[in-house]
């Protein structure tokens, strides 16, 4: 059974930082893109950032560029966010695609994990 399971949310207070994890296991994710998307209560779903296998192609949202910084290794993704901001709150998802991470935002990923709250206080 293929599984993303994530880690590290958590309540912090605005301009402070959080680290997510996300290990991947049940195949191997060799190849794939892996990413982060976010959903907020009562709003659509948002891509946030994805990176490729090789870890040499990024791609961020607008939204949190030069703020977040995501990284990999061998079938984990972890998401280092900096400086947050109430409006980063929302339930984190990790997924993983076969296709290049500037294609993760448009076309939704085969494989996601149940998520981790991630809560901003102003």
């Amino acid at each position: 059974q293929v599984q993303l399971v994530e880690s590290g949310g958590g309540l912090v207070e605005a301009g402070g930082s959080l680290r997510l994890s996300c290990v991947g296991s049940g195949r191997s994710f060799s190849g794939y893109s892996m990413g982060w998307f976010r959903q907020a209560p009562g709003k659509e779903r948002e891509f946030v950032a994805a990176i490729n296998w090789s870890g040499h192609d990024t791609y961020y949202s607008d939204s949190v560029k030069g703020r977040f910084t995501i990284s990999n290794a061998k079938d984990t993704v972890d998401l280092q966010m900096n400086n947050l901001k109430p409006e980063d709150t929302a339930v984190y998802h990790c997924a993983a695609a076969s296709w290049g991470p500037h294609l993760m935002g448009d076309i939704a990923p085969k494989y996601w994990g149940q998520g981790t709250q991630v809560t901003v206080s102003s």
